[in-house]
Formats: structure tokens, sequence, C-alpha cells
């Protein structure tokens, strides 16, 4: 699959190739406008990247708004939040880094 944005087209299999050789699972998350996931804390390490839409994610109190293609690392233990702050669906793909 891969999804287009103007001149940028994102490969899907191609991050999630390169996640799984970094050690992480990848997968979609879709949510729609106005959708927000509040003070999560997880105990590993997380990546996030969008696809679609506007996707603004906090980070121990930093806010990041990524373009579609940007990869954020969350890492873990640490307080995080993802809201959908568009008009439209947001697609965003994340993923966990596996224990070895």
């Amino acid at each position: 699959m891969a999804v287009d944005f103007g001149e940028k087209r994102i490969d899907v299999e191609a991050v999630r190739r390169s996640w799984a050789a970094r050690g992480f699972s990848c997968d979609v998350w879709i949510d729609p406008p106005g959708q927000r996931w509040e003070n999560f804390v997880h105990d590993t390490d997380e990546l996030v990247m969008v696809l679609e839409g506007e996707m603004e994610f906090e980070v121990a109190g930093e806010r990041h708004r990524l373009r579609p293609g940007e990869e954020l690392l969350i890492p873990a233990g640490t307080l995080h939040s993802a809201r959908n702050v568009g008009q439209t669906t947001a697609r965003w793909l994340y993923g966990y880094k596996r224990n070895r």
C-alpha cells in the first residue's frame, strides 16, 4: 500500500520493513476529527508517523505536528497524547519496540 500526498508518496510496506528491521511493530490507526488520546505511558518505545490528516502528538509537554511521512519516537515511560486537530479523518502508523 502506498499513500500519495501531492508530490510525496509514502510506501507503507517499506515503512513496515524499516520499522521491523529496527525492532518495531507497525500498524495503522484511524481517528475521526476531534479524537483525543490523552496521557498515556507505555513500558516500551513507540514510533508514530502520520499518513494523512492533521495529528498533534504531545510528548513530555512538548507538542509536535508531523507532516505526512515524518516519524516521531516516543521513549518508554514518557507521558504522551495524540490528537486529531484537523477537520478530516486522520490515518497514522504506530509501532511498539519488540522485546528480543
